[in-house]
């Protein structure tokens, strides 16, 4: 049986995963994705697209590295020789066409902007995303959800000035959401390691190896059923309360796009991941298991109760005291004292 808290966590926990990638109720404003070389956000974007399509949200991609408009997307904006007010202006355009629809930006790498602080010291980052998400109106609600994608791998500009905090801080700051991606097959390396008491292995930077961009990817040999990533969440309520959870997102290729159900699993769930404990042991199973016969047979068993024990004697004595009077027959070997009997 399920435990309840499981349960309850299960069932909080999957609901919460299904509206942020379904952009329901806006959950959250801004997501802040951190992808990295072992485990880029491309899977995890195609599954964006994929429930906004079945939603029939307006999908809007602000494509830096991006060069052809993917399955999907209604709005390709393309940054190439655009500042930052080029792309907002171009971006509430198409929020001004489309006021009746929710809407979702998505950011393919905030990394460019960034790194052009030095050469554009006016830009401001948390208004610029703000732009994004901001009513189109005074009286209009905020309708849009703003998923921006930061890769860990890429070195971070250097600060104008020392007390200036740096950009990633102020985008963790920002998110309402940050999701950092693993690789599945990395994450099961990592956890075999802990299981043995053994370090965990590093890939791609962390190896510190020269040469080395693109760490090993440790698959599981012959059916692959290790494919998949892993999200890992923290979630920030308005109630300033926090989630943390970690989900596995399965290959596109194991359901269609017009699949309705949920598809994101927790990933203690997975039995790659949390193999199924062994079978308890019951009443019937306490005896340990050895070579030899530990049990008795009915004969052994009535043989054993007739046995009159010494101290049974004792306890038949009819007068007062005799009940607890101590049994004892001298042999030859005994040195009988007359003196100490007397005392």
């Amino acid at each position: 049986m399920v435990p309840v808290n499981l349960s309850h966590r299960r069932t909080h926990n999957l609901l919460l995963i299904s509206k942020l990638l379904s952009s329901r109720d806006t959950a959250s404003p801004l997501t802040l994705v951190q992808d990295s070389l072992e485990q880029p956000a491309t899977p995890l974007y195609k599954e964006y697209i994929r429930r906004a399509k079945l939603s029939k949200v307006h999908v809007t991609l602000i494509a830096f590295e991006t060069l052809k408009q993917p399955d999907g997307v209604d709005a390709f904006v393309s940054t190439r020789r655009k500042g930052p007010a080029d792309i907002i202006k171009e971006v509430s355009a198409i929020a001004y066409a489309n006021p009746s629809r929710r809407r979702l930006i998505l950011i393919d790498t905030i990394n460019p902007l960034l790194s052009s602080r030095r050469a554009d010291p006016s830009f401001h980052l948390p208004s610029f995303l703000g732009a994004f998400i901001a009513p189109t109106s005074p009286t209009a609600k905020i309708d849009a959800s703003l998923v921006v994608t930061y890769h860990q791998d890429v070195p971070e500009p250097l600060q104008q000035s020392p007390y200036s905090p740096s950009p990633i801080s102020v985008l963790t700051y920002l998110a309402t959401s940050i999701i950092t991606l693993h690789s599945f097959s990395h994450i099961l390396a990592q956890k075999a390691a802990r299981d043995r008491s053994l370090a965990p292995p590093v890939f791609g930077l962390e190896e510190e190896q020269e040469g080395v961009l693109l760490g090993r990817l440790d698959k599981l040999s012959g059916t692959g059923a290790a494919e998949g990533i892993v999200i890992e969440l923290e979630h920030r309520r308005k109630s300033g309360r926090g989630v943390l959870e970690w989900y596995l997102l399965p290959p596109a290729s194991r359901y269609s796009p017009q699949h309705l159900k949920e598809v994101v699993t927790l990933l203690d769930d997975n039995v790659l991941y949390n193999p199924p404990m062994e079978r308890h042991i019951g009443a019937e199973d306490e005896e340990p298991t050895s070579t030899f016969e530990l049990g008795l047979t009915d004969r052994q068993r009535r043989d054993r109760e007739g046995v009159v024990l010494p101290y049974f004697d004792a306890q038949q004595g009819n007068g007062p005291g005799e009940g607890g009077r101590i049994l004892y027959d001298m042999g030859e070997e005994d040195d009988f004292d007359e003196e100490e009997d007397e005392i």
